[in-house]
């Protein structure tokens, strides 16, 4: 199983949904940075189940870290953090055992893994494992935002309800990182998502939507060509994210409707450095960062586990059945999962910086 992604800066993931813990490891981290358990807090409350409809399992997500922080700094060993699971009810997933979810990796785990595998809560598969990525991801994104490099997401678009396009780039990530329900259209958007949400809780159903995430400040030259390129570094640990199920960077598929003289994104000088007219490509050309913001968007598929009757097999009689599923499920996860892909987007990002600059490159200068 894999479970490391990153080059010089690693994250590897551990724990099942209903075991003791999940938890991380972060490898080639500079000694020096400092840890902020209140920031890591504050991304781990995005990420908590939000609304009258959300899952009713309602974990604290207390941080431990038990390796590699001395005197609240990293000491450049590798740095271990624990979540411990506290609001577990696995009776509920007792017929998951025999009866796979549909679009749920219950059936694909049991391929991988003969039955082996833990299917409480979807096991490793399960999105519980991503508070354990976002905590990870906090202390990068906490180095980065020291660094001026700053990232933000909202929800683009959920079940129909469209939010407006980022403006003002960097107010804009500012007010994401204080909202609960990532949007920029305000109340009347908010709620009409909602709206969306809890309508599709009432039929037993659930919504996916688009998040779109903006990163501001990052250096150009930043990536390699051909096969760790910018794109497909994120690409590859965005789609890592359960639920991630499309990825598109600046103009994306909408390319496909314009011009060469239309998409081209025209060069000028503006304050002494070169910036670009437009930003079709999402601040990335030829696999490397061009100095412009970093734009992109992720699809987010609804929530598998839904409370209408579902057609599926029967693994030990080896026939057809009919599944009804019982247990605590959000009938979206859209507007938790921006905090995950924030989490993801700093730790490649980090990474990509570490290989260009080196290893210390997010350790604080003035010591």
């Amino acid at each position: 199983m894999k479970n490391t992604i990153g080059n010089a800066l690693t994250v590897t993931l551990f724990g099942e949904s209903h075991g003791e813990a999940i938890g991380a490891v972060l490898d080639g981290l500079a000694p020096g940075i400092a840890i902020d358990m209140e920031y890591i807090r504050a991304r781990l409350l995005q990420r908590r189940p939000y609304g009258a409809a959300a899952t009713k399992r309602r974990e604290p997500d207390e941080v431990e870290i038990i390796s590699g922080v001395f005197n609240g700094r990293t000491s450049g060993t590798p740095l271990t953090l624990l979540i411990r699971n506290c609001d577990t009810k696995s009776e509920h997933y007792d017929q998951l055992r025999r009866l796979p979810r549909p679009a749920h990796a219950d059936l694909t785990a049991y391929y991988k893994y003969g039955g082996y595998q833990d299917y409480r809560g979807g096991g490793h598969f399960s999105g519980r494992i991503t508070a354990a990525l976002v905590a990870a991801g906090a202390i990068v994104m906490k180095a980065l935002l020291d660094k001026g490099i700053c990232i933000g997401t909202h929800i683009s678009c959920c079940h129909g309800v469209c939010d407006r396009q980022f403006a003002d780039l960097a107010a804009d990530i500012a007010a994401l990182a204080e909202a609960s329900f990532p949007v920029l259209g305000g109340a009347e958007v908010k709620k009409a998502m909602e709206n969306e949400i809890l309508a599709a809780a009432a039929e037993g159903d659930s919504v996916g939507g688009v998040l779109e995430t903006a990163v501001i400040n990052m250096p150009p030259g930043v990536g390699e060509p051909w096969f760790d390129t910018v794109e497909g570094m994120l690409a590859h640990s965005l789609f890592a994210i359960p639920a991630v199920k499309g990825v598109e960077f600046g103009a994306g598929f909408a390319y496909a409707g314009l011009k060469g003289s239309e998409a081209n994104d025209g060069f000028a000088y503006e304050q002494g450095r070169i910036v670009t007219r437009s930003n079709n490509n999402g601040g990335v050309n030829g696999g490397i960062t061009n100095g412009m913001p970093v734009i992109f968007r992720t699809v987010i598929k609804p929530t598998p586990s839904i409370y209408k009757e579902q057609q599926t097999v029967d693994l030990e009689k080896g026939c057809n059945a009919s599944l009804t599923i019982s247990g605590r499920h959000d009938p979206a996860i859209i507007h938790r999962a921006r905090a995950v892909v924030d989490a993801v987007t700093a730790l490649v990002l980090a990474d990509l910086l570490t290989v260009r600059y080196g290893t210390d490159y997010l350790r604080e200068q003035d010591r």
